[in-house]
């Protein structure tokens, strides 16, 4: 695992994904939790809100991800360069 992230553009990918699925939960969680509060049970009630506090945390990990793959690949003069065994 530690290769496969040494690698910015394979951390810009996973950062890409994680920013996909913390939108995802975000909204997911907003219209089930305030928008179904009536239909729903507690128990989806708690994961609907719970995906209002996961969402933006992948939200905000995959964006210093980002800048971090940014950074190295600008250091590294644009394309980043892997190593594949």
């Amino acid at each position: 695992m530690i290769e496969f992230l040494s690698c910015p553009k394979n951390v810009l990918n996973v950062s890409t994904h994680l920013l996909i699925v913390g939108m995802l939960m975000l909204l997911a969680g907003i219209g089930a939790g305030y928008g179904l509060e009536g239909q729903l049970s507690i128990p989806a009630l708690v994961f609907a809100h719970a995906g209002v506090v996961v969402g933006p945390t992948l939200l905000k990990i995959g964006y210093v991800m980002r800048l971090i793959a940014q950074h190295y690949m600008r250091k590294e003069g644009g394309e980043a360069g892997c190593a594949v065994a």
